[in-house]
């Protein structure tokens, strides 16, 4: 089995956060999105994942490439790296990993994250991951017939047609399938908003008879922006701290006159000085915190935090906030609010 996975751009709706590590690579609950996707698709798969291909943008550099390595060896699996070098859709970063097209495969793009607890079924042709939402005329979703196969994809319905959202993860029993419909599509220069999309690979495999069923996620959480970022983060620890199947807390923070409420991620070599922390707080390694309150945050490695009191707080990597600040430094992006 492999995984796809496509994830070319650096998310312009998490800068400032992005401009430096791109999206898939923020850390969940002290993991990076991408990390846990796999791990979880490992999980709902229940075999072995030979290859885990990651398609980037040429500019990440060596070190967001070694990252990507580590995260599919830390599988057992061949990591591959490829390159989009433009930004022309879904349909085309897929194509772009070609060599990996063969084969059972998933392919999963790397902005979200989910919780499943279903068997695959690895009869159909295809499986399309899906969600039960409550405003499904804000997704692209799923029209079922009476034999649970999937006969329709409408993007964002005006009208009802189905609540079950598209969630961005399918499997394929064969994705050299895929791959020679997504070639048509680019030969014959179908475009959606100057993009090849892969729901038009997925229409030509269809119209072949192709089998498409749907698998149902219980949980499906988003990392398109800092709010839902940080609200994916508190999720995430709730579901770690129920499993009891990853050590949240290291044994390496050193701890000063403070206070650690349940759910919290606390890295390596983190200080807590005079401090309350959590719930649903993630501190990355190095980072320290003194004569601090927070809660519902998310903060990466080498942070500094001093006097202050944060709720639903997005901090980077090696970022200085002193709550009496009266001289100040800010950068492209930034948000103070």
């Amino acid at each position: 089995m492999k995984i796809i996975v496509p994830m070319a751009g650096r998310g312009s709706r998490l800068r400032p956060h992005t401009l430096t590590v791109p999206k898939p690579l923020i850390p969940i609950a002290g993991k990076p999105i991408v990390q846990r996707l796999v791990e979880d698709i490992a999980g709902v798969l229940d075999e072995k994942i030979d290859e885990v291909a990651f398609i980037i943008s040429e500019d990440f550099g060596q070190e967001i490439e070694n990252k990507l390595t580590e995260v599919a060896e830390s599988l057992n699996a061949k990591p591959s790296i490829y390159y989009q070098d433009k930004p022309l859709g879904t349909g085309h970063a897929i194509m772009c990993a070609k060599e990996s097209l063969s084969g059972p495969a998933v392919v999963a793009y790397a902005d979200t994250l989910f919780k499943a607890d279903f068997t695959l079924d690895k009869d159909a042709d295809a499986v399309m991951w899906v969600k039960q939402v409550d405003n499904p005329s804000a997704f692209g979703v799923v029209q079922l017939n009476d034999d649970n196969h999937i006969v329709d994809l409408v993007e964002k319905p005006e009208e009802f047609v189905s609540d079950l959202a598209v969630i961005g993860i399918y499997y394929f029993k064969d994705v050299a399938l895929l791959k020679s419909k997504l070639e048509e599509v680019i030969e014959e220069n179908i475009m959606r908003g100057g993009e090849y999309q892969i729901n038009d690979g997925i229409d030509k495999m269809r119209a072949e008879g192709r089998v498409f069923k749907p698998g149902k996620v219980d949980e499906w959480m988003d990392c398109g922006n800092k709010t839902v970022t940080v609200e994916t983060n508190q999720r995430m620890l709730n579901f770690i701290h129920a499993d009891q199947k990853e050590n949240l807390i290291s044994d390496s923070v050193k701890i000063e006159n403070s206070e650690i409420i349940e759910p919290c991620f606390i890295g390596e070599n983190v200080v807590l000085k005079n401090a309350k922390i959590g719930p649903h707080v993630s501190l990355g390694n190095n980072t320290v915190v003194e004569n601090t309150e927070m809660k519902n945050s998310l903060v990466q490695e080498n942070a500094e935090i001093k006097n202050a009191k944060l709720d639903n707080a997005m901090i980077g990597n090696f970022a200085k906030y002193n709550g009496e600040f009266t001289s100040i430094s800010i950068g492209d992006y930034s948000v103070l609010e």
